[in-house]
């Protein structure tokens, strides 16, 4: 009896990076398991080979996955030799994947199973030559939010439009679907027209080449902007792809037997009294004088606070090292802010954090996963944004979906923010302000919508049924 075909696989390409891999992984693992046929994953994974602890934590990943028992395969492509004449993270990423295109070809050939499509992170785009040239259909997942792929879509026109750095303008960008954003609250690789710019350009333009774009967001978030993209606003002239919105994708780990530090500390404190501050897994360090701001902030504020405080990376490496807390804060600070705060120099799990009861704001950098970490729990926020399109996302959060309160954020003084300004943005978000009341009213909802959306009949769900359909008749099933 002749043995049966191997089911269909999505092919994953993603980048291996803490705010990229997990978020693709956990909407790969959400599309398949939408199929009404057997379908497997199948990951290429790019070897970091100058970050070493990125693969290291790669590897638990990995590992992770394969206790599931899910039907995932993770295929390591050689290693290459890194770009040396790259221009900044985003040139370097585009040049770095350009790299891989041979081996990615080669990957893709010699798969036992057939290729129902191939999804790939945004910053892959380089890779559509190879797609086309195997006859695969492409999507992009994208992880960041609708306002970002609006302004990726319109950015190739909008170059043409804007002769100047954003920096330099003193006149708002129209972005479909949002109100006219300030041109200082670009995102930090758009501000200057150099090759970390360029790539965004080249990224729009690749876009529009997919066979559909997966955006991890909610529809309900976002109507405006996704509307703007369905009705071609961001493209004139053009059609562009369709747009999946899969979100919240929210991974979290099984509960462990034993809690985090953390975690203990905060059940023992009243419901929605204590503010979180962290800044993701590659934030939380600051100079010497903006931790004496934070921390006079923080006292003058009053109110109960968990600050996770990070130190200086090291060299070759992107995550910060263990804080000095004895070294870094102010002469008796720990002593007079026992009774109420605790500061945590180390990385702390920040989804754990978020989900306890006792956690009623989050000051936060806006890193599109936190983000969608804080509203999946219904805690309201005050950006501080740092780097990437973080400031756009912060633009939105406040005058968009209003679940933030806006904090003053001194972007050229490397984002610096005062003790005063830290102080009024945490007594109004935790306290009796109309800015903080409606903040919490407004979080309360988006966790409604978030989950929402997630469950069956749900608009993230019905979007993933159709995506899942469009897929499996790519693969003649």
């Amino acid at each position: 009896m002749a043995s049966a075909s191997p089911s269909p696989t999505v092919v994953l390409i993603p980048i291996c990076v803490p705010g990229h891999l997990p978020s693709m992984l956990g909407a790969g693992k959400r599309l398949v398991g939408s199929s009404n046929r057997p379908m497997s994953l199948t990951v290429l994974v790019m070897q970091m080979t100058m970050a070493a602890n990125l693969m290291s934590e790669v590897a638990d990943l990995i590992h992770r996955e394969a206790d599931f028992g899910f039907d995932i395969r993770f295929l390591h492509l050689p290693a290459v030799e890194l770009p040396t004449d790259s221009h900044g993270i985003e040139d370097f990423m585009m040049r770095f994947v350009q790299l891989h295109a041979p081996h990615v070809k080669a990957a893709v050939s010699r798969l036992a199973s057939p290729v129902a499509a191939v999804v790939m992170d945004y910053f892959c785009t380089t890779l559509f030559d190879v797609t086309r040239e195997l006859a695969l259909p492409v999507y992009v997942y994208f992880t960041s939010g609708a306002s970002m792929l609006a302004l990726v879509l319109r950015l190739p026109a909008l170059d043409e439009e804007v002769a100047v750095d954003f920096e330099e303008m003193e006149r708002a960008v129209e972005v479909p679907g949002l109100p006219p954003v300030p041109a200082g609250l670009m995102p930090t690789p758009l501000m200057k027209k150099d090759p970390n710019y360029a790539s965004f350009v080249y990224h729009g333009n690749r876009f529009m080449e997919a066979a559909g774009i997966i955006v991890n967001t909610v529809a309900e978030l976002e109507p405006a902007v996704l509307a703007a993209i369905a009705e071609n606003r961001c493209v004139p002239g053009r059609r562009a792809p369709n747009v999946y919105p899969v979100g919240p994708v929210v991974s979290f780990k099984p509960p462990s037997e034993k809690p985090h530090e953390c975690v203990r500390w905060l059940d023992a404190r009243p419901t929605a009294s204590v503010v979180l501050l962290c800044f993701g897994s590659m934030g939380g360090s600051f100079a010497a004088p903006q931790v004496q701001e934070i921390a006079d902030g923080l006292e003058r504020s009053g109110h109960r606070f968990l600050w996770v405080l990070r130190g200086p990376q090291q060299a070759g490496s992107p995550y910060p090292t263990d804080a000095n807390a004895n070294e870094l804060l102010p002469e008796g600070f720990l002593e007079r802010t026992k009774d109420r705060g605790l500061v945590w120099p180390r990385w702390a799990p920040q989804k754990d954090i978020l989900a306890h009861a006792a956690v009623g704001g989050f000051v936060t950098h806006c890193g599109w996963n936190s983000t969608l970490e804080s509203l999946w729990h219904g805690v309201p926020l005050a950006p501080w944004p740092l780097f990437a399109e973080q400031h756009l996302n912060a633009f939105e959060l406040v005058s968009v979906m209003g679940v933030a309160v806006a904090m003053d954020v001194d972007r050229k003084r490397d984002n610096f923010v005062k003790a005063a300004e830290l102080e009024r943005a945490v007594r109004s978000l935790m306290g009796a302000s109309e800015e903080g009341r409606k903040a919490r009213q407004k979080a309360a909802e988006a966790q409604a919508v978030c989950r929402n959306a997630v469950e069956e009949g749900g608009s993230s769900y019905a979007s993933l049924q159709k995506l899942a359909r469009e897929v499996s008749q790519h693969a003649g099933m």
